[in-house]
């Protein structure tokens, strides 16, 4: 009896999209690999949620504009979610996008490849920005 195998597309984990996008950034680092414990949003895991997330820095964000931010917040350099669809990436960045208008100072740049969404602290310029456009097209 013959067993037929199917292939799954490589679907790459936050942490190793941080990775990929570092190889073209360098002034990013990973600062934090979420787990279900320590997810602030609680979405990790859950229906409808995203299958993973990373943190990270960009050392052109000035210090002082994050001053009192803890390491991994977004405003510092942006984070990573992978979700299983483009279609749940999207509705994450609609979500987050309508909450912004309301919060002005909450605005971020987003990226997404396939389910993979790139969220971008809004203290970068736009210039600085297509950096991780550039490096989301690469996912």
């Amino acid at each position: 009896m013959a067993t037929a195998s199917v292939e799954k597309p490589d679907v790459l984990t936050a942490q190793q999209a941080v990775a990929a996008l570092e190889k073209s950034i360098p002034e990013l680092k990973l600062v934090q690999d979420y787990t279900e414990a320590n997810d602030p949003n609680h979405l990790l895991g859950r229906p409808g949620g995203y299958t993973s997330k990373a943190a990270f820095s960009d050392s052109r964000v000035s210090s002082a504009d994050v001053e009192g931010l803890g390491k991994e917040a977004v405003e510092r350099g942006g984070s990573v979610e992978v979700f299983k669809t483009a279609e749940e990436a999207k509705a994450r960045a609609k979500y987050i996008e309508t909450i912004a208008k309301s919060m002005p100072g909450a605005t971020e740049y987003h990226y997404i490849a396939g389910g993979i969404l790139v969220r971008v602290s809004n203290l970068l310029t736009p210039t600085q920005a297509q950096d991780y456009e550039a490096g989301a097209k690469s996912l």
